[in-house]
């Protein structure tokens, strides 16, 4: 399916005010926490070989030391924008990042799952966003549960709707994405039954820069216990293709800090707790 026309600032302004307030979407995305949900959804997109060629060819994630969280930082930030941003504060996140979409075009240098070499990709192919949109709408909730409170399945539907309702925003088709939770779940599945989602070695070479860095060797334990929320919430089928080990002690070791973040949280006060930008707003759920 071709992408839907993109819309101008005023335009988007115009459908961004015509939305309800993403409830759902604020009282999951103001948790910092939730940070610990974005980096295996960014693995899982990388996991799609043409994102993964995107990535490699279009940005500068390998290039420079700290472009990793520097690209991480500037999606969270748009991610705020758009979820507790005013109408023009979400035309503005929507026109950033079409306008980085319109700009990342090629072809595989290399095959992988049933993708030959050659073929082409593009950052604004409704399949490609579709396949991104569903990591952090497949992620997200499970990440919110594990280290924050449960999510009732109205929760996530509205999440899940609330999220496929934006996507003309982004040009997307309007309808073109699940917008229920089973609905998601169907098309992950799917997805990764296709043969389309395999791990080029590309997406291995991005994926292992960014949670093996180079190290200060004091900073070894603190990473190693950053990698397990990474790794234990991927797709065992992603997990695997990676070549990521995950044993017993890896389990329980991710309980364990998964009992002790909740306990922190309780104790802490809203501004320690909530992005700046959830709070200042006064838009959180």
């Amino acid at each position: 399916m071709a992408s839907a026309p993109l819309l101008d600032p005023a335009s988007l302004a115009a459908v961004a005010a015509s939305f309800p307030p993403p409830l759902v979407a604020r009282k999951i995305n103001r948790e910092i926490v939730m940070l610990v949900g974005w980096v295996p959804a960014i693995l899982m997109q990388f996991a799609h070989p043409l994102v993964a060629a995107g990535v490699a060819e279009h940005s500068a994630f390998r290039a420079r030391p700290g472009a990793r969280m520097e690209r991480l930082r500037s999606t969270v930030q748009s991610m705020l924008a758009l979820t507790f941003g005013s109408p023009d504060e979400v035309a503005r996140a929507a026109a950033k990042i079409n306008g980085i979409h319109t700009r990342v075009n090629g072809e595989l240098r290399e095959g992988a799952g049933t993708l030959p070499r050659g073929t082409r990709y593009s950052a604004r192919d409704p399949a490609l966003l579709a396949w991104v949109h569903a990591t952090l709408m497949s992620t997200l909730p499970r990440t919110y549960e594990l280290y924050v409170g449960p999510l009732s399945k109205a929760e996530k539907d509205t999440f899940c709707r609330d999220g496929a309702l934006r996507a003309p925003l982004l040009g997307i088709p309007d309808g073109y994405l699940p917008d229920t939770a089973e609905g998601i779940d169907r098309y992950m599945q799917g997805m990764l039954a296709s043969g389309q989602i395999a791990i080029s070695e590309t997406a291995r070479t991005l994926a292992n820069e960014g949670l093996y860095p180079p190290h200060p060797p004091l900073s070894g334990p603190l990473l190693s216990l950053m990698r397990l929320p990474t790794i234990g919430l991927l797709p065992e089928s992603i997990r695997a293709a990676y070549g990521f080990r995950w044993e017993r002690r890896h389990e329980l070791a991710m309980h364990s800090s998964v009992v002790a973040t909740r306990g922190l949280l309780r104790l802490s006060p809203p501004m320690v707790r909530y992005w700046p930008f959830a709070l200042t707003t006064g838009a959180s759920a």
